[in-house]
């Protein structure tokens, strides 16, 4: 056991650790900006819901019937709603994984350029995604009919 802990902490370099941390600043930044977002699209999918549960609650002898028309439209936003989020915590996800490889690699000295570059740009690939299926949902996601109750 001693050998084992021996080879682990012998090749601790601080000096790779502080690499490390100087390096994660980016990473961390996507990942605190990815939060944000994902929040912001959680908010928009509730709101979409509460809209759809309304227009379903409206019976059909009421003279605004005529709004349940709009359904199709609020599923699609839905979807895409739903879509971008899940692109989104794909990138939360590579960001994460992404720290800790670095970390991981720094602290036993193991060189992480590759690695870390690939995990970077999937997670930025993945929140570029997301972003366009929310710039798709923008584009639909006014009309009409939701200034009617």
């Amino acid at each position: 056991m001693e050998t084992l802990f021996h080879l682990l902490f012998h090749s601790y370099d601080p000096a790779r650790l502080s690499e490390a941390i100087s390096h994660a600043t980016a990473p961390a930044f996507i990942l605190g900006a990815v939060a944000g977002f994902v929040s912001i699209l959680v908010s928009r999918i509730t709101m979409v819901i509460e809209r759809i549960r309304h227009l379903n609650d409206i019976a059909d002898e009421e003279p605004r019937i005529h709004l349940k028309s709009d359904l199709p439209r609020l599923r699609r936003r839905l979807v895409l709603l739903n879509n971008a989020t899940r692109l989104a915590l794909g990138s939360g996800v590579c960001t994460s994984l992404l720290l800790a490889v670095a970390f991981g690699c720094a602290f036993l000295g193991i060189e992480h350029v590759y690695g870390a570059a690939s995990l970077f740009i999937v997670a930025v690939a993945l929140l570029g995604a997301s972003l366009f299926r929310f710039g798709q949902e923008v584009t639909i996601g006014i009309s009409e009919a939701d200034h009617y109750r």
